[in-house]
Parts: structure tokens; C-alpha cells; sequence
């Protein structure tokens, strides 16, 4: 890759290598202090990409962000299984410090939002503008606002 499409991914926010090495660095660190300090540069370098992840967030694997970080809000509490793909403006939110648990193989659509102590299953595929407050078991579709399975 040359340098000029390296700056032009890097300044739009597609280049969330750093990001994604901060957090498996974080999650290796036994030292409290230390913690802090990588939480602190993750908390930026979202903040620069234009999203949120919460500094207990627990990703069971590096998520597909087809668009980058770009309005993305994951709570602290929230957990995401392994081979997600996670559109832009995404909000994965608590409720009374209780959070999601996204299962694996999960498609979230742009503007999805998924709230409270709920659970996803696997292989689960939330569309785009959905709001999801509910239980959603293994291998459903699930649309519109309300939430509802198809």
C-alpha cells in the first residue's frame, strides 16, 4: 500500500489496527496502573475514530467494522462474540450496569440498537434501524421498531 492511501485510510478512520493492538495489549497487562493508561489511549484513539468502547468491554474476537468505528457506542458491560460484523451508528447499551451478550457469527445493521440485560444467540442477524430489547434466539432475522422475529 503506498503512504498517500495509508494517510487517506488512516485520517477517515478505516485503520483501526492500533486500536485493536491496544486492546489485546490491555487484556494481557496484570499491572493496575498500566491498565489505566492503555484504557485512557483506547478511550482517545475511539474517540478519534468516532465511536465508544467501554473499558470492559469483552470482545471475544476482533469484530468486522465495515465502516469503520464511526458512530459506534458498545458499553462497558456489553460482550461480543466471535466473527461479528458491526455497522456504522450502532449502540450496544445498558441498563441497570447490565449489557448485552452478543453471540458469534452476529450481523448488527446500521442504526441497530440493542439494549438491557438481554442475550443475542448465534448466528443472528439484527436489521438495519432495529431496536432490541428482548431475548433473540440462535439463527433468527430480526427487523423494525419494535423488534420482532422473521
Amino acid at each position: 500500500m503506498n503512504i498517500r492511501r495509508w494517510i487517506i485510510d488512516y485520517s477517515r478512520g478505516d485503520n483501526l489496527g492500533n486500536l485493536w493492538r491496544l486492546y489485546r495489549f490491555k487484556q494481557k497487562m496484570r499491572n493496575k496502573a498500566g491498565k489505566k493508561i492503555i484504557t485512557f489511549m483506547i478511550s482517545r484513539c475511539a474517540h478519534r475514530h468516532g465511536g465508544y468502547i467501554g473499558p470492559d468491554t469483552v470482545f471475544n474476537d476482533i469484530p468486522m467494522l465495515p465502516h469503520g468505528l464511526h458512530g459506534i457506542f458498545v458499553s462497558r458491560f456489553a460482550v461480543i462474540g466471535k466473527n461479528c460484523c458491526i455497522y456504522q451508528n450502532v449502540t450496544i447499551g445498558e441498563v441497570n450496569r447490565k449489557a448485552p451478550a452478543i453471540g458469534n457469527n452476529c450481523l448488527i445493521g446500521a442504526g441497530a440498537i440493542i439494549i438491557g440485560d438481554i442475550r443475542i444467540g448465534n448466528n443472528v442477524k439484527i436489521g438495519a434501524g432495529a431496536v432490541v430489547t428482548s431475548n433473540i434466539p440462535d439463527n433468527c432475522t430480526v427487523v423494525s421498531q419494535p423488534a420482532r422475529i422473521i
